[in-house]
């Protein structure tokens, strides 16, 4: 009984796991180079030395199974769409956690396939490092490859930096948390597309702030067609800004993030109010849906960080299929607000009092949005007016002046056009 605390102490589930690998295909043989903490196999039992050190001399076998049941087992390699055989355990390494052989492909298959670490080094066993060669049997190197990581089941939180290096091409970083599912090192157009069309639409529906800020934009109007409008300047709008921010148009400091999500909660505000005094026409409403979209489109940005490295070298087409997720996601909320607020404005309340009760509903939950966000902004330093900044601040003018005139030919157009309508109903 003394014993199990100690025994359960040494086996827990880490909180925090990194995992670094290398993936190259050459020739038939696809080589995948691995590192991870022998403490996250916690059902091996290492052999230890008298003095509880890492026994070296004993420790191949259990470093080979360990090597096979965490890794290999689990590991998922396909070529196109076909599935390989499992890997094979080429070659296991204790290492040092300051050795540094996983700084290159070429450094750490050297480390590999070179001499072992010494019998009598003196390293515990859960701070040493358990390197792996993997090898699949491939038909060739050029071929469309994925790769499904199962890393999860180290520990609480694990990161993965995983390094694809094709023969042909430069090579391609990937920062995986968890489990990210199959993850393709070089897609096709239409496999990112689809990706990034699932992602936007995913996004628009677990976004509280951008859920609340088109519930605003509904609430008022309730019409379809009143709405298109509205909409799609919202879309075209966060379209442009998201584009910029993807391209490096927008500035990398950490100020910028806190920001525009402070800003975001504000205008969640300002309609919620908009809608309670009944400032509300479509004129109106489109072109302010059109210049806070061009914030919530920073903010869009902000999701697509971490999730921009399975684009590829379909940057563009991406952004573009986020983008028509994000539209589908709203005509989806859309079609279910609009019956909804039209039930419930015809039948239980009425309609500039349901409006006036749901856009104050909104209203307190911007308003503690948007001071709490403010709180956190104000503990960032503010750039000083530097040539960096001044920098920043010419290319928002230029952007501002050409997102402006945009703004102005299609009110114009718009004004015309209903001028005309107006024209062709009093004739008739």
């Amino acid at each position: 009984m003394l014993l199990l605390p100690r025994f359960a102490a040494a086996h827990e589930i880490p909180a925090s796991v990194v995992v670094q690998a290398f993936l190259r295909p050459q020739g038939q043989v696809a080589r995948l180079l691995i590192r991870v903490p022998m403490a996250a196999m916690r059902d091996v039992d290492f052999p230890l030395r008298g003095d509880g050190l890492l026994d070296l001399a004993r420790a191949e076998p259990a470093m080979q199974d360990a090597a096979t049941r965490w890794l290999a087992n689990d590991l998922v390699l396909y070529e196109g769409d076909t599935r390989l055989p499992r890997a094979t355990v080429v070659a296991v390494r204790a290492s040092l956690p300051s050795d540094r052989a996983f700084t290159t492909y070429e450094n750490a298959l050297a480390g590999l396939t070179g001499p072992r670490l010494s019998p009598a080094t003196a390293i515990v066993w859960n701070q040493a490092m358990l390197d792996v060669l993997l090898e699949y049997p491939i038909s060739s190197d050029r071929a469309v490859f994925s790769i499904q990581p199962a890393f999860a089941r180290l520990g609480v939180r694990v990161a993965t930096a995983l390094r694809y290096q094709p023969p042909a091409g430069a090579e391609r970083a990937f920062d995986l948390t968890g489990d990210p599912g199959l993850v393709r090192l070089d897609p096709s157009w239409h496999q990112a597309a689809w990706r990034f069309v699932k992602l936007g639409f995913a996004h628009i529906l677990d976004g509280t702030d951008h859920l609340l800020f088109l519930a605003c934009l509904v609430i008022p109007f309730r019409r379809f067609r009143a709405l298109v409008l509205i909409v799609t300047a919202f879309t075209v709008a966060h379209s442009i800004t998201l584009i910029a921010s993807a391209s490096g148009f927008a500035p990398d400091a950490l100020w910028f993030s806190p920001l525009v999500e402070t800003l975001i909660a504000a205008s969640i505000l300002y309609m919620a109010l908009e809608n309670i005094i009944g400032a509300t026409n479509v004129q109106r409403r489109w072109a302010l849906a059109f210049a806070f979209g061009l914030i919530h489109g920073f903010g869009f940005s902000f999701a697509l960080r971490d999730t921009l490295q399975f684009a590829g070298s379909h940057l563009l087409t991406s952004l573009l299929a986020f983008n028509v997720g994000v539209e589908f996601g709203q005509l989806f909320v859309l079609a279910l607000l609009v019956p909804a607020l039209t039930f419930l404005f015809k039948s239980v309340v009425n309609p500039r009092m349901g409006t006036v009760l749901l856009s104050a509903f909104v209203a307190h939950t911007a308003w503690h949005w948007t001071t709490e966000r403010w709180d956190a902004l104000r503990q960032f330093d503010w750039p000083g007016a530097g040539p960096v900044s001044l920098l920043w601040v010419v290319r928002f003018l230029i952007v501002a002046v050409i997102v402006g005139a945009l703004a102005w030919l299609l009110a114009v157009k718009s004004g015309r056009l209903e001028v005309r309508q107006r024209s062709g109903e009093s004739d008739a």
